[in-house]
């Protein structure tokens, strides 16, 4: 009973570690920079560990359990997923940021003008501009956004879909080093449950953190959380792009040498 729990306990930190890791980080963040709540930043993060956890039992049981053997370039394009979905959200933060920008129309629009008032008999006019203001949170995003953004479960439903996709990068490597340390399949597949766990518990600290970061930074200034915004999503972009082409070509998943270390 005391190796089984000592192995639960492994899992648990192990996994809270793994949250840490610079994709799964970047990612959230770029999803956390419009939320302020700490609240709903850790309910962010626990639907991303969800979606991880679920992908990694899923593959990683079925690589323990029926001794599955996962090709390379299927490898490499469960990891270039993970690419693809980061650049993804980079290029939202980014569309999102360039949306709140002020319009040349809305720029004519503040041009001194006038209107006119009447005072007894009296009528003159007095010149004014309107203001117009142009808050990240009201600004349309993705079509993704503009479509389902009256559903309160869309903005946790994006998390778990980017969980789902990371844990499909992550999963083979987790599976075969508990096969290489754990010889119960038994005790293997409850492993990367409490693992999973850790990483739901890890995560949901980490979005907390940067909430809270972005709160303290941002209060008070508008185009300053808006620029968090556009940081989030350009190194979202770059490192996506930058995942992408030691894949695609260092690895050699376009190549006719395709080689793949789960990790």
């Amino acid at each position: 009973m005391i190796p089984f729990l000592s192995i639960l306990a492994v899992g648990f930190f192990l996994g809270m570690r793994h949250a840490t890791d610079p994709d799964h980080v970047i990612a959230v963040t770029t999803i956390v920079t419009n939320h302020r709540s700490r609240a709903r930043a850790a309910l962010i993060g626990a639907f991303w560990g969800v979606g991880h956890t679920a992908t990694i039992l899923v593959v990683g049981a079925g690589i323990i359990l029926f001794n599955l053997v996962i090709p390379t370039r299927v490898g490499l394009s469960m990891e270039l997923s993970v690419a693809v979905m980061l650049i993804i959200l980079g290029l939202i933060n980014i569309s999102t940021f360039l949306r709140a920008l002020p319009s040349p129309e809305t720029d004519a629009a503040a041009i001194v003008h006038t209107h006119p008032h009447t005072h007894g008999s009296i009528v003159h006019t007095h010149p004014h501009t309107h203001a117009h203001s142009h808050e990240t949170s009201d600004a349309p995003v993705a079509w993704m956004d503009r479509v389902f953004k009256k559903s309160s479960l869309y903005q946790y439903f994006r998390p778990f879909v980017v969980g789902l996709v990371h844990g499909l990068a992550g999963s083979a490597a987790v599976a075969l080093l508990v096969l290489t340390t754990i010889r119960n399949a038994h005790w293997a597949v409850a492993y990367l449950l409490v693992f999973g766990v850790g990483t739901i518990a890890g995560m949901m600290l980490i979005t907390m953190s940067i909430a809270s970061a972005f709160h303290v930074a941002g209060k008070g200034r508008a185009k300053f959380s808006r620029r968090l915004s556009l940081a989030s999503g350009l190194l979202s972009l770059a490192f996506g792009l930058f995942v992408a082409y030691q894949i695609c070509f260092v690895n050699g998943l376009f190549t006719n040498h395709a080689q793949w270390t789960p990790h």
